[in-house]
């Protein structure tokens, strides 16, 4: 079912279109439609970095799997801590990390130990080795000290049967060492995304090629494939599709039949030969087809076979606004992963923005700390990159954030508070 009207003849210059979606709506659409890919895999530990936890992992051991000391020092019974003055205790041996001291310690006497070394039977605290004093195989504490100190209990960490992963929990470096820690060396993962994507445009070539007069090189494509790398999804670069029916719609067949998501760059305005969104009305089902934000309007949400459809803008700095804020969050939930909205911060703006109200507009800004912060002030600061035309790709490298104006808004003063996507949260 087409909701939206692909005939209405609004420009994209327009700041008001009643057949736009509004940004939020068309993102919790977009993510209460798309489902989570079913099939999993298991795979090595370090063949999971960068995989979604496909169930919840749970911890079969302590960790640490002993009580340890925490420093180097000496081992003792709490009990002989004097009251006042000092305490003379026998050392008896020691424990090295991975080689216990075998044997109970007895009141009166400690055993050297080493951080990481398990604390023998019967001892239960360790003075560090800066607080005693040494006389041949005696050692003196006195009563600065503490029962219990400088120890690491069996399960501080990690106890048995405790969850160490939840499902969808993107497994990174640090998820690497825990699952480690507790033993794992194989991971039930979801199996990776299969992602295909194509431009079209005519007027479009690959990089290398000569330009002839109205040609341009295809950047879409690699912002795209920079994009999904990160992702960790498995890539289809179907390259440039000519603006032609029987073209588009055997890439559109293609792609359906290789890949669990379809997207496209260009071809989704309301030109003559933008055949893109005609051709997923005709095989498939477009949800909607424009949103209500700058740069990005003509951003399409849908459906070929059993795979999900974005048609992108064609202008490169709308290409990565929309895949950032919204099919990011889409494929990251295909994935099997949890989406959490990205926090925003607020600034002091030192750029006048120029706005009409009708649609939220992501400008490009370069966002700092802020010297010398009263109270009352905003710790940050940000201005925008310079001009903020949707085909100006040099201002995405030169900032580090969005200044988002929201849809009734009607520009922004210098020294305005506004509301700052920090690239970080989304890229």
């Amino acid at each position: 079912m087409v909701i939206t009207d692909p005939n209405h003849g609004s420009s994209c210059m327009d700041d008001f279109d009643p057949a736009s979606l509004d940004a939020e709506q068309a993102l919790s659409q977009i993510l209460n439609t798309v489902q989570v890919i079913q099939q999993t895999e298991t795979v090595p530990i370090r063949k999971a970095l960068g995989c979604l936890a496909a169930g919840t992992i749970r911890s079969r051991i302590n960790v640490p799997g002993h009580t340890n000391s925490a420093m180097d020092g000496y081992a003792i019974r709490g009990t002989d801590i004097p009251a006042q003055n000092q305490h003379a205790l026998t050392v008896i041996g020691t424990s090295w990390a991975g080689q216990p001291y075998q044997g109970p310690i007895e009141s009166g006497e400690c055993v050297r130990i080493m951080t990481g070394a398990a604390l023998p039977d019967s001892s239960d605290t360790v003075v560090i080795q800066e607080r005693v004093r040494i006389q041949e195989n005696r050692i003196y504490i006195d009563s600065n000290n503490s029962p219990g100190q400088n120890v690491r209990l069996a399960g501080e960490d990690i106890k048995t049967g405790d969850t160490v992963l939840s499902q969808g929990k993107h497994i990174g470096p640090a998820e690497l060492g825990l699952l480690a820690s507790i033993g794992v060396n194989e991971v039930v993962v979801f199996r990776k995304l299969k992602v295909a994507f194509f431009s079209t445009g005519n007027e479009l070539r690959q990089v290398g090629e000569k330009l002839s007069k109205g040609q341009i090189y295809d950047s879409n494509r690699y912002t795209l494939y920079g994009m999904l790398s990160r992702l960790g999804v498995e890539i289809h670069d179907m390259g440039v599709v000519k603006d032609e029916r029987n073209a588009i719609e055997k890439a559109f067949s293609d792609a359906a039949n290789q890949a669990d998501v379809i997207i496209t760059s260009g071809g989704v305005s309301v030109g003559e030969a933008d055949f893109v969104k005609e051709t997923v009305q005709k095989i498939g089902t477009v949800n909607f087809w424009k949103v209500a934000m700058k740069p990005g309007r003509p951003l399409a949400f849908g459906s070929i076979s059993n795979a999900w459809f974005f048609g992108l803008p064609g202008n490169p700095v709308s290409v990565m606004v929309t895949f950032y804020l919204f099919v990011k969050p889409a494929l990251k939930k295909i994935m099997g992963g949890i989406y959490n909205e990205p926090f925003t911060i607020t600034a002091t703006c030192s750029s006048r923005l120029r706005k009409r109200p009708g649609r939220v507009e992501y400008q490009r800004g370069i966002l700092t700390r802020s010297d010398n912060t009263s109270a009352d002030e905003s710790e940050y600061t940000v201005s925008k990159t310079g001009p903020q035309g949707s085909g100006v790709l040099r201002s995405m490298t030169e900032a580090n954030c969005f200044i988002i104006l929201p849809v009734d808004s009607s520009g922004i003063d210098a020294g305005d508070a506004v509301q700052v996507l920090p690239f970080e949260a989304v890229v």
